[in-house]
């Protein structure tokens, strides 16, 4: 083995680690939407929400990128676009509106075992029983933390929570396999289909919510979900997508409802109970070892290659 050989292998580990840092950012920061959303933004206004954390973090990437789609990728942004934020934005606050926030938090947190099966139709590789159990185990672990004694079931609310999974574990899939455009940097493949998404809001947002009232709060909340919630964390995640496995990067997922329950805790001043820590617990090694037993994802290919 050649030196420069030897130097690519032993770097891949810490190459990985790095992107795994990064992707992980999306997650966390998808963790604060809960708090902001309930705490800074109108009441009772989700679709334009979802429209003003997409839309204009949308155009604002592709001020910054100055790329746009063109041949198929047009229509493959703009699926993309509807998978990750569209539909999932919406089904998202839905889920939100009609049940507890551990029930739609663990809802969500089934997106890794759904992923798991559709990379074996979409992506044509084998079933692996180790993303599975990664991903019961995360379910599991998540379950502890945000479920209270409480917590009840409404169809609407369990159907949009496990439509709005299924939709992101689809478009985290597809963009896998897809990858992106030679020469389209991340920022600009997230602004494609933010713009998408935003577009495809706008106008329900406007017939069934209507414009409210934004205050500075309001603002200010907005801008979190859209800058740093939308463009930035989307940006890395997808980046981190085309680096890493993609069950791998699923279980990354399993931070949102974790920083979620951590925000709200420390927040209403309350402790962990000795039950949501076993729960911590199970997640955060379910999702570290579905880093470390997924197969590496190949190094990137040279510069100047497609």
């Amino acid at each position: 083995m050649s030196t420069l050989e030897r130097t690519r292998t032993e770097a891949t580990p810490r190459i990985r680690i790095g992107w795994v840092l990064l992707t992980a950012f999306a997650p966390i920061v998808w963790g604060t939407t809960y708090i902001v959303t309930t705490t800074l933004l109108p009441p009772g206004h989700p679709m334009f929400a979802a429209m003003m954390r997409s839309l204009p973090a949308g155009l604002i990437a592709l001020l910054i990128s100055r790329q746009l789609p063109h041949g198929v990728w047009v229509l493959r942004s703009f699926v993309l676009g509807v998978l990750n934020m569209g539909a999932f934005f919406p089904l998202l606050f839905v889920a939100a509106q009609n049940l507890p926030g551990g029930v739609a938090a663990t809802l969500g947190a089934s997106q890794p075992i759904m992923v798991a099966f559709l990379t074996v139709g979409i992506l044509h590789q084998r079933l692996s029983g180790l993303s599975l159990l990664w991903g019961v185990i995360g379910v599991v672990g998540v379950g502890l933390v945000v479920l209270g004694p409480g917590a009840g079931m409404n169809a609407v609310g369990v159907a949009a929570g496990l439509a709005g999974a299924a939709s992101m574990a689809v478009g985290v899939t597809l963009a896998k396999k897809w990858g992106r455009p030679p020469g389209a940097s991340a920022i600009a493949f997230a602004g494609w289909q933010l713009t998408a998404a935003g577009l495809m809001l706008l106008l329900p947002a406007l017939l069934i919510d209507g414009v409210p009232t934004i205050d500075a709060k309001a603002w200010l909340g907005y801008a979190w979900l859209g800058i740093v919630g939308a463009l930035l964390a989307y940006s890395l995640w997808f980046a981190g997508i085309r680096q890493l496995p993609v069950t791998a990067t699923a279980l990354l997922g399993l931070l949102s409802p974790l920083v979620a329950a951590l925000l709200g805790a420390v927040l209403a001043g309350e402790s962990l109970t000795p039950i949501q820590l076993v729960g911590f617990g199970l997640a955060l090694a379910a999702m570290v070892a579905g880093q470390l037993t997924a197969k590496p994802a190949s190094l990137p290919p040279p510069k100047g290659s497609p």
